[in-house]
């Protein structure tokens, strides 16, 4: 059973939780259980079993005041959108941590899903990211996707080092040098963030 009652629930992950099902099971749940069509305040509001005024109030104008002017929710996608992204993260991981032969060719493939998640599931990518990352994956990026929180910002490529110079002059000609002079740059990975006790 769940562990929460409906009202109660704030998060994705407490559905997952309650259900004790992996990322790649909720994704089949979704598709399953939520229609793809958007639901409506009225239907979110009778699933719930609360009122307009306390959907309002405690979920939509708590959080963001920006949703408080919506009448319908695309949940279905976003639910897939959250999972199928959570699931990515850990496979592109356990690739990583794997080291095999395709190791760059995965993760590039994890990269593009990424972004065409964000894109038509999420729906937070604007045309020029899309338009960017099109033109990174032509120029020879094994992947691009938009980084940062969305609609709008940046893209970040994973590029072979000995397409490096072309892919840059190949972007810097397609798209920066029509915007400005200095977007464009190469970096490497790193370990990320860490605590040093001295």
């Amino acid at each position: 059973g769940a562990l929460y009652a409906r009202r109660d629930i704030k998060k994705l992950c407490q559905v997952q939780e309650g259900l004790k099902l992996s990322l790649d099971e909720m994704v089949n749940v979704v598709d399953e259980t939520l229609h793809k069509e958007p639901y409506t305040r009225e239907e979110i509001a009778k699933i719930l079993e609360i009122s307009d005024e306390e959907l309002t109030e405690h979920s939509l104008k708590s959080k963001n005041a920006t949703t408080l002017h919506l009448r319908t929710f695309p949940l279905r996608d976003r639910a897939k959108h959250v999972f199928s992204e959570a699931a990515r993260v850990l496979q592109f991981k356990a690739v990583c941590d794997a080291k095999g032969p395709d190791t760059a060719k995965i993760l590039g493939k994890l990269m593009n899903e990424s972004h065409y998640s964000c894109r038509d599931l999420y729906e937070c990518s604007c045309p020029e990211l899309d338009k960017l990352t099109e033109i990174c994956r032509n120029a020879g990026a094994l992947g691009s996707r938009l980084t940062g929180a969305g609609w709008g910002g940046c893209a970040v490529s994973m590029v072979p080092s000995e397409k490096l110079e072309s892919f840059l002059e190949a972007v810097r000609d397609a798209y920066y040098k029509k915007i400005v002079d200095e977007a464009l740059f190469a970096t490497s990975a790193g370990a990320g963030a860490a605590i040093i006790r001295t």
